[in-house]
């Protein structure tokens, strides 16, 4: 029954990453690293990625920022993306967790393939091998995505840039990493001990997927800080 759950989860997720990465090629993101983000995101979010997208993203397009500058609406109105008169908004915490989210997702797929084909271990352990290559990848790719997020916002060298992308992103993917680490422990040693689930399952990459929202529930706040206190731009 789960690896029927699985595979479900993991077709919808599929089609709703297609999904967005049609639509944001049809309507391009105003910040580029966007169109690469949110069809990400349905990796793991699904349809609520999806929803998030029509609420969130198509608002940010390059065609609708050139209409609400056009119009002299300059984020009033956001539904919940803008700053609005300085407010810090969940539609812009969430855009700002979800870099670090994209990089997360993709490290994963790639890492733990790769640990699973070659039976990495480290210090005997599958699992902690996981967490050092896991860790090791999302950090490169979150600040490579954080990198892109910065540079067109701010007039900075690319040195100042991927600097800021440091400060600002290391935080966000420890506490990302947190979440998502510990329910990958209750997974190896609660809900299933022996055998382990492996990469070339589907209920893996089921429990993969709530590993990543619990890691964006964890990281949410932390992100709210950092955009709250400046050390993160506010998308």
């Amino acid at each position: 029954m789960l690896e029927t759950i699985g595979w479900v989860s993991i077709v919808v997720a599929f089609f709703c990453a297609i999904w967005i990465a049609v639509e944001t090629a049809r309507r391009p993101q105003a910040m580029g690293v966007m169109n690469v983000v949110w069809p990400v995101s349905g990796l793991y979010f699904s349809v609520v990625a999806v929803w998030a997208y029509y609420r969130l993203g198509r608002a940010k397009t390059t065609m609708a920022m050139r209409e609400m500058h056009h119009h002299g609406d300059h984020g009033g109105h956001d539904s919940g993306h803008g700053a609005g008169h300085g407010r810090l908004t969940w539609g812009q915490v969430a855009v700002g967790t979800s870099h670090c989210g994209a990089g997360c997702m993709l490290a994963d797929v790639a890492c733990e393939f790769a640990i699973g084909a070659m039976v990495l271990t480290l210090l005997g352990s599958p699992l902690l091998a996981s967490y050092g290559i896991d860790l090791a990848g999302a950090w490169t790719l979150g600040i490579v995505f954080q990198y892109f997020a910065i540079k067109p916002m701010r007039p900075v060298s690319a040195g100042e840039a991927l600097a800021a992308a440091i400060k600002a992103d290391t935080l966000s993917i420890l506490a990302f990493q947190v979440g998502m680490y510990a329910w990958m422990a209750l997974v190896y040693f609660v809900l299933f001990p022996a055998p382990h689930l492996t990469p070339f399952e589907p209920q893996y990459w089921l429990m993969m997927q709530v590993a990543m929202i619990c890691g964006f529930a964890t990281s949410f706040p932390v992100n709210w800080w950092l955009i709250r206190s400046g050390v993160k731009e506010a998308m």
